[in-house]
């Protein structure tokens, strides 16, 4: 038995990095998977490589119909949905006074407006089978978890458009569990610190993505702050993609019913990153 057993879950940017460690943890816990990333060829091998039932949507999840085409997909696929994890992101870093509109925007788009279209997205289709469920006596959970950052709930020096984003993601998930507890769909977040992914690799490594809008963006952040990070964290390293993926299993599974519109801060005890 898994915790997940019969249970149909998306998680967004699921093709690498945790996105990736999350899918494959809900799969080896019996749910079965929808893999998203805007690369369309590493999604359809990475949903060939997790052992478990999966399907591949791909798409740019920032166009104005992204989200609807995501759940669509999802319900197509495996005809409901119970779990979603809004993972989808990245960093496009920079000092506030030579960042761009385009550089700001880009990331509100990406983790705070695609999130809040996901959850509009879901709505009909959750609130409608919590409304028979109702009638019916039933309680059934449904799980909403938004990927926050340390970054957003504390701020950090060259993200301040990844920052606001990401709390903006916070005021979302809070506002949804007022919203939505009545419908039994449990809405949290999970606040990250520093996880060893390739948003996070040494900078001097040369890693680089192409954004929605054809960009290329150089990824990874510098040699020194990275050894600096890893001293103000009293585990004293960065977590694995596979250790962030355990507490959003948690908070996708029963043991997490009555757990609901909080900020679960995963730092490894990172100094200022124990509280929202």
């Amino acid at each position: 038995m898994g915790l997940l057993d019969g249970k149909a879950a998306i998680v967004t940017g699921s093709a690498r990095g945790i996105g990736r460690a999350t899918a494959e943890l809900m799969a080896a816990e019996g749910a079965k998977v929808l893999i998203n990333d805007l690369d369309a060829d590493v999604a359809e091998q990475t949903a060939g490589e997790i052992d478990g039932e999966t399907a591949v949507h791909a798409g740019d999840l920032t166009a104005t119909d992204g989200a609807d085409k995501l759940v669509a997909a999802a319900v197509d696929a495996f005809g409901a949905v119970d779990i979603v994890v809004n993972n989808a992101g990245y960093t496009w870093d920079g000092v506030v006074h030579k960042m761009s509109d385009e550089q700001f925007q880009a990331m509100i788009d990406i983790h705070t407006i695609v999130p809040f279209r996901v959850a509009r997205a879901l709505a009909p289709h959750w609130r409608e089978a919590a409304k028979v469920e109702r009638g019916e006596d039933k309680e059934v959970f449904r799980k909403l978890i938004n990927i926050s950052s340390t970054s957003g709930t504390m701020g950090n020096p060259g993200q301040a458009n990844y920052s606001a984003g990401k709390m903006g993601v916070v005021g979302l998930t809070k506002t949804l569990a007022k919203e939505w507890g009545q419908f039994k769909v449990n809405v949290n977040a999970v606040a990250f610190g520093f996880v060893d992914t390739r948003l996070t690799a040494a900078k001097e490594e040369g890693g680089e993505m192409t954004a929605p809008s054809g960009e290329k963006i150089e990824l990874g952040i510098p040699e020194q702050m990275r050894a600096m990070a890893s001293a103000i964290i009293p585990i004293g390293r960065p977590a694995s993609p596979q250790e962030a993926a355990g507490p959003v299993l948690f908070l996708s599974s029963p043991l997490a019913n009555y757990v609901h519109g909080q900020v679960l801060n995963v730092t490894g005890g990172m100094f200022g990153g124990m509280y929202t």
